[in-house]
Order: C-alpha cells, then sequence, then structure tokens
C-alpha cells in the first residue's frame, strides 16, 4: 500500500484541539452506512451520537431566529417552495441510475445545466436558492452554479434521498467517532505492518505484459494488478506508460474536487446547551455557514464544529482565520464563543497530497462525456475512492464499498 502522505487516511485525518480528538477532515456516518460501520465495529471503533436535542439557530438575512427540524421555515412561501424542489429533486432522482447516470430519460438535459440554472428553470425563491447553496458547499464544497444537475440527481439517489443526505436524526450525520475517523485507517494499517509505505508519492504506472511497474519516491514495486484509489482530478498527477486512453485524461481534468475548509473551537463547557441550543446552525453569512455540537459532556469541555467556506478563509493568516470563525461562533451563539480554551482549522485545498474536499465537484457535461471511465479499468489498472461508489458516494462509506468492489474485482482474476 503506497502512500504519498506521511500518515494513513487520506481525508480521514484526527487532530486534537484543548487535548480533544477532532476530526480535520470527515466527521459523520449514519443509517445505511452499513460498509464503514461494519468495518469500525470489526475494529473495536464505537460511535456515538451527534447532539441535535434543543434549538437550532438560522443566521438569516442579518438576523438570527430558532427553528427546529433539518429545514428552517423561513416564511409559509419558503417553507412550501422547498417542499415543492424536494419533490421535484425525488422525481429527477428516481429516474437517474446510479451506475449508468447518462443512461437517465433526462440525461443529457440535466447534465447540461447546472444546480443554479435548474433551480433557475424552476422559479425558486432567493431563499431556496440560499438554502440550496449551503447545501451544495457542505456536500460538494462548490456553489450550485458549479455542479450538474445530473451529479446533484445521482448523490442525492446514492445517498437514499435529500432527508438521509441532511439530516442527523436518522441521517448522514446522526454518528461520529468520539475518538476520530483516523482510528480507522490507523487499526487497518497496523494490520498490515510493512507493507504500508508512507513517504511514497506514485510518480509513475508502467504496463507490460507481467502487469505493472510502480515508481514511488522510495524506489519501484512490481505487480500483477493496481488498484488506484485517489481522487479523479489527481490521477493527471500520475505518468502512464503506455498513456492511458484520451477519454481517461479529459475525466482528470474535468472531474474537479471541491474546496472545504473546517474550524473548532473548545470552550470549558457547552454554554450554548444551559441555553436550549443543540448547537447547529445555519448562516447566509461567511465564512462559517455550518456548525454542530460535538462536546462529549454537558459539564464539558465543549466543542463546536464550523464548516468554513474557503472562497474567503482559505487565503487568510492564521489568526485572522481564528478571528474570523470565532466571530461566526459568537454571531449565532453570544460573546462567550469569543474566547475559547483553543481553536484549530483545516485548509484541504492547500494540502500537498490530494488538495480539496470533501468530494468531486462535478460539473456540468461532464458525466455524459467522461462518466463511463470513472472506473473502467485500463489492462491491469483498476480505480477506487469515494468518488467511484454507487452508494453513499463521497463518503466514507462509499470509499469502503469501492475498495471492496475493485479487490473483489482483482481478486477473481488473480
Amino acid at each position: 500500500m503506497l502512500e504519498g502522505r506521511d500518515r494513513v487516511g487520506g481525508r480521514s485525518f484526527t487532530g486534537t484541539v484543548a487535548g480533544l480528538p477532532i476530526d480535520l477532515g470527515g466527521s459523520f456516518v449514519g443509517p445505511t452506512q452499513d460498509a464503514v460501520l461494519k468495518l469500525a465495529a470489526e475494529l473495536q471503533i464505537p460511535t456515538a451520537p451527534t447532539r441535535h436535542t434543543g434549538k437550532n439557530v438560522i443566521r438569516w438575512r442579518g438576523a438570527s431566529r430558532s427553528y427546529s427540524g433539518t429545514i428552517p421555515r423561513l416564511s409559509l412561501l419558503g417553507l412550501v417552495d422547498i417542499g415543492r424542489l424536494q419533490w421535484q429533486l425525488a422525481r429527477i432522482c428516481r429516474d437517474v441510475p446510479i451506475d449508468a447516470p447518462w443512461d437517465a430519460p433526462e440525461a443529457h438535459h440535466l447534465d447540461a445545466v447546472s444546480l443554479r440554472e435548474w433551480l433557475r428553470m424552476v422559479k425558486a425563491t432567493a431563499s431556496s436558492h440560499d438554502l440550496m447553496a449551503i447545501m451544495s458547499r457542505v456536500t460538494w464544497g462548490c456553489e450550485p452554479e458549479d455542479v450538474s444537475m445530473l451529479h446533484a440527481a445521482r448523490y442525492i439517489r446514492a445517498a437514499g434521498g435529500l432527508d438521509r443526505l441532511l439530516d442527523t436524526e436518522n441521517g448522514a450525520q446522526q454518528d461520529h467517532f468520539p475518538g476520530g475517523t483516523q482510528q480507522i485507517p490507523l487499526a487497518m494499517a497496523a494490520e498490515l505492518g510493512d507493507r504500508v509505505v508512507l513517504n511514497a508519492p506514485v510518480r509513475r504506472i508502467e504496463r507490460h505484459g507481467a502487469g505493472v511497474t510502480i515508481t514511488t519516491d522510495r524506489g519501484q514495486a512490481e505487480a500483477g494488478f493496481v488498484i488506484v484509489a485517489i481522487p479523479p482530478a489527481h490521477r493527471a498527477a500520475i505518468e502512464f506508460s503506455p498513456p492511458l486512453p484520451p477519454e481517461y485524461d479529459q475525466l482528470a481534468k474535468n472531474w474537479p474536487q471541491g474546496r472545504l475548509s473546517k474550524a473548532y473551537a473548545a470552550y470549558q463547557k457547552p454554554f450554548w446547551r444551559s441555553n436550549g441550543y443543540s448547537g447547529q446552525t445555519l448562516s447566509d453569512q461567511g465564512p462559517v455557514f455550518i456548525t454542530f455540537d460535538l462536546s462529549p459532556h454537558d459539564d464539558g469541555p465543549g466543542l463546536l464544529l464550523g464548516f468554513v467556506d474557503s472562497r474567503t478563509f482559505d487565503s487568510l493568516p492564521a489568526e485572522q482565520r481564528r478571528r474570523e470563525a470565532l466571530r461566526c461562533f459568537a454571531a449565532v451563539f453570544g460573546d462567550e464563543a469569543l474566547t475559547p480554551l483553543d481553536y484549530a482549522d483545516q485548509r484541504w485545498g492547500t494540502e500537498e497530497f490530494a488538495p480539496g474536499g470533501p468530494t468531486a465537484a462535478v460539473p456540468p457535461g461532464s458525466w455524459t462525456r467522461y462518466g463511463r471511465w470513472l472506473r473502467a479499468p485500463v489492462g491491469p489498472i483498476h480505480w477506487a475512492g469515494t468518488e467511484t461508489a454507487d452508494e453513499w458516494t463521497g463518503y466514507f462509506d462509499g470509499a469502503v464499498r469501492s475498495g471492496q468492489r475493485a479487490a473483489g474485482a482483482v481478486s477473481a482474476l488473480l
């Protein structure tokens, strides 16, 4: 197992703030994510519920108000419009084959427009536009104009529907790993021992009669088959000899990663709970646009997670990033949020290996032109990674499923 970084885990990366483990990459798991939950159970890594009791807060059009549930009721018209959009989305998703979205009845029409253009076409209200923008940022790390409507529909269906994708209770954010998600790859790496080679970015893969020769910064490896488990956009960083068919080069160029950052603040106790708040917020003002409460106990310490719009955040110096994130926390929870015990953030767009996240933000036109080659093998070269999954694409569960699929295919050939 050849790894470019000095650690295993990829987009599963656990750090600390005030001595507490925090997931700087992906954080959550939920119902129907059976592959990753089974793997965690085998490795004896427990989950805990994500707090959702209490009042949620939305900061909207310059004012803050509380709400319950996943989608805030901004107005009766807004609620009716969101319900209408959910119904239309569900109808579209139902007709998109997850394993071959290019075969959907309206595939070319849906792939020709962005999510933003589709919202305009169906005359969504301004509030619905802005709520869908928040969903787009946290789901793909991009704006609605950057993602294909066909990709959005396939992604939502692969998660089991919009409610399953967005909800905390009975949804994708229902649970988390108190000790961090990186416990899973670390435990697997410990079982594999010295078969895991770190600081070994793959520079070249050469196909020949006996299989492949893989060239890394730490030497060469010979194998009958190779599974490349990196985001499609980053396949372009590897030299393939002979060159891959041109469709694969175009796929890598047209399957970009989104950009999303995270910020954490630790406090003496979760003070917002005593005021009846759940810790979950939405905001139409950045850079923090969604928060969650990951505090382990009522009596402390308190731990807030914020998802951050990287566009105005990543280029700031460290101290200014801290001020901006804490200002956003204080705007919804009060001035007590300005004085944490500790603070940390992670900017995935600045990573050396596999920059960007949380997953691919597939633009209009890409699925119908290049989607067939997303995971089609090229001789002994097979493809994995959460972007290639048919269930829970973009999540840890999709990553595990894609690995099992690719390993099963190679095992059968062996």
